[in-house]
């Protein structure tokens, strides 16, 4: 049998694998996330850079520079603290792996010793007494019995001690081995961040020049601003007299005799309303491939921070020659021709509306019954910046709703 001696000897180091099994778990589990986060932002920056790259540095253009430089350096502070805090969870995980190897190196030392001096003992005994002789001095059949089963036990016993300190060396090497690996890695994210620190100096250098380059000519900013602010006005006010046309019409051909400021919904249109109502969150982007550039809401002028402005939809990028797509299915209610503008499609979903604008062709016709993906409009290209940016806005009844909280991981 075992010796309790041995099994108090035995215990801490059972006890300290078990121990370790939970944290370790946890680590990996956090470092697995920053690493999708960090994987998230490196791809961000790529499709900023293929995607918000100001291709001619001309008159009226420089604005548009500075707000994805802006943005650029956003999300590049954002990768140093993933980064950061990266290295802050290895340089964790290394120092309790170190604490770890010491705490096995002595355990597995003690084992060792343990070991070493039973096989002396065994030895010394065997050469003392034989074992014939230790059977045969049994009093009665039944103790020399129990010396045969003591002489198998101790035999399996020194043989499983053998094995588990291999087993236990082994543990010990990998243990090492993770370590040499999570050193290396701190290694390689300390030189990434410096990197990445040096990049940002640049885009940080770059955008204190465009700053400067604006604010000399502050009169041509000012009206290039007064000028996007009218033409975006403009357009909210065409969308949104569209849909109130399109809900005066829904309701006269209903019956309704009175006026509304509501859709009067068919069963159908109820069920699709339901449908989109509980879809909310999940419904897909307005466009296969992309990324968020303006947000919904009040956002403060990239010049004077003092200054706010609203945008009342989002403005998404994409790659030339992208199409606008139907976020649900529903029913093209009007296809939009703004005088010196581009072309928009609106789509209704039950009492809900869904609005693609800057488009330089459309492929849909009003009265056009879509699905969910369907190819709404090729979007237009600017000509200067080389850009290819989607305006979306999404509507209940006329009152406006921000897209962000409807479609998915637009952030």
């Amino acid at each position: 049998m075992l010796s309790k001696q041995f099994l108090y000897k035995l215990f801490p180091l059972v006890a300290l694998v078990f121990m370790g099994l939970s944290p370790t778990l946890a680590q990996t589990k956090a470092q697995k996330a920053l690493e999708d986060k960090k994987n998230n932002l490196e791809q961000e920056i790529k499709d900023m850079n293929r995607l918000l790259l100001v291709k001619k540095k001309e008159r009226g253009t420089v604005v548009e520079s500075l707000e994805n430089s802006l943005k650029k350096i956003k999300i590049r502070e954002q990768l140093i603290r993933v980064n950061n805090q990266q290295a802050n969870l290895l340089s964790a995980q290394i120092s309790s792996n170190e604490r770890e190897i010491n705490r096995q190196k002595k355990t597995l030392a003690r084992l060792k010793a343990d070991y070493a001096q039973m096989i002396q003992k065994s030895f010394l005994h065997s050469s003392q007494e034989n074992r014939l002789l230790f059977l045969l001095s049994s009093k009665s059949f039944y103790m020399g019995y129990k010396r045969l089963q003591y002489l198998k036990q101790y035999r399996q016993y020194r043989k499983k001690q053998g094995l588990e300190i291999g087993e236990k060396t082994k543990e010990l090497e990998e243990k090492t081995r993770v370590l040499s690996s999570q050193r290396k890695a701190k290694q390689k994210l300390v030189s990434s961040n410096r990197v990445e620190k040096d990049l940002l100096l640049k885009e940080k250098q770059a955008k204190d020049q465009l700053l400067a380059n604006i604010k000399r000519n502050e009169r041509q900013y000012a009206a290039s601003i007064k000028k996007k602010q009218k033409e975006a006005q403009a357009l909210e006010r065409r969308i949104e007299k569209l849909i109130k046309e399109a809900i005066a019409a829904a309701n006269k051909k209903s019956g309704l005799k009175k006026e509304g400021a509501s859709f009067v919904l068919t069963p159908e249109a109820k069920r699709v309303a339901t449908n989109f109502t509980a879809n909310k969150g999940k419904l897909v982007w307005p466009l296969e491939k992309g990324l968020l550039k303006r947000g919904y809401g009040v956002y403060t002028d990239p010049v004077y921070p003092g200054i706010k402005h609203q945008n009342n939809g989002v403005s998404l990028a994409t790659e030339s020659g992208a199409f606008a797509r139907a976020i649900f299915e529903g029913e093209v209610i009007a296809i939009m021709a703004v005088p010196g503008g581009n072309l928009g499609v609106q789509v209704k979903h039950g009492n809900y509306i869904s609005t693609y604008y800057n488009l330089s062709k459309v492929s849909v016709q009003k009265g056009d019954l879509v699905k969910e993906k369907d190819p709404l409009g090729q979007i237009a290209t600017n000509g200067i910046t080389g850009q290819t940016l989607l305006k979306f806005y999404l509507y209940q009844n006329a009152t406006r709703l921000n897209p962000q909280e409807w479609v998915y991981n637009m952030k």
